[in-house]
């Protein structure tokens, strides 16, 4: 394993370079009301070269919403490889930390894509405060290679990320946490030696590619200050909405 238990002292990754006391809470979080830039942002025009005729791109994604995980769920116990490191990462790994973040992402859906740099953003910030974070990738890549670990070391790069970006090969975690979409977001918290319980299970906020609505991480952000300041988390949680999964054709369901 070339990560200690814990995971406090493991160089080359940013994800536990935080203290294991948490500081005291601040009553502001992270919500921001800035607009920030979209990345995919569709429906888009594209003009021709001849001016009598316009036509209109517009970018299809199935929707679909997360679906009923039930809340107390506690976190499957996982071993998953960080294609930029060649680190191997494991539940164990993240025990000692108050609260965890997973997250299921890919590379090429726009709903990810729209939220990539603010993820990124939600994240820094609240591993600062102690949270655990870890993104993973569960998608097909003999129907989509662009999800592959090469592609997904490029994008940790490309975006920073603060958290391990983890592959998962033959899609076993993502059926043991129940996921179905990217995004997906997998809050759990942890009260000394009981196993992470899930508290939240939804969205990050209203914004979608398809709208004008601002990225802004509200309610993703205010569940974890809920965790983090040991508040109780509100049980009525807006589903995420993203792409499905892509499974490997004989794991259709």
């Amino acid at each position: 394993m070339a990560v200690a238990a814990g995971g406090a002292t493991t160089a080359g990754v940013r994800l536990f370079s935080v203290p294991r006391t948490l500081p005291a809470i601040r009553t502001s979080s992270f919500v921001t009301t800035l607009p920030f830039s979209k990345l995919g942002s569709f429906p888009g025009r594209v003009r021709s070269n001849e001016p009598a005729r316009k036509k209109l791109l517009v970018i299809r994604a199935a929707r679909t919403e997360s679906q009923g995980v039930s809340l107390g769920f506690r976190a499957p116990n996982f071993q998953l490889p960080e294609p930029l490191t060649g680190k191997t990462w494991t539940l164990e790994d993240l025990e000692s930390y108050p609260a965890l973040l997973v997250m299921f992402i890919c590379n090429h859906c726009p709903f990810v894509k729209h939220l990539k740099k603010d993820i990124a953003k939600l994240s820094n910030f609240y591993m600062k405060k102690g949270l655990a974070v870890v993104a993973i990738s569960s998608n097909s890549v003999a129907t989509h290679p662009q999800d592959g670990p090469q592609f997904m070391a490029e994008d940790a790069k490309l975006y920073n990320y603060p958290f391990p970006y983890l592959y998962d090969e033959t899609q076993d975690v993502a059926r043991d946490f129940g996921a179905v979409c990217t995004p997906e977001f997998f809050l759990f918290k942890k009260d000394g030696r009981r196993p992470f319980e899930l508290v939240y299970h939804g969205q990050f906020d209203d914004s979608r590619p398809s709208n004008s609505v601002p990225v802004t991480g509200r309610d993703l952000s205010l569940a974890i200050d809920s965790v983090l300041s040991g508040q109780p988390v509100p049980s009525v949680q807006k589903p995420s909405v993203g792409c499905s999964i892509k499974w490997h054709p004989q794991k259709s369901w």
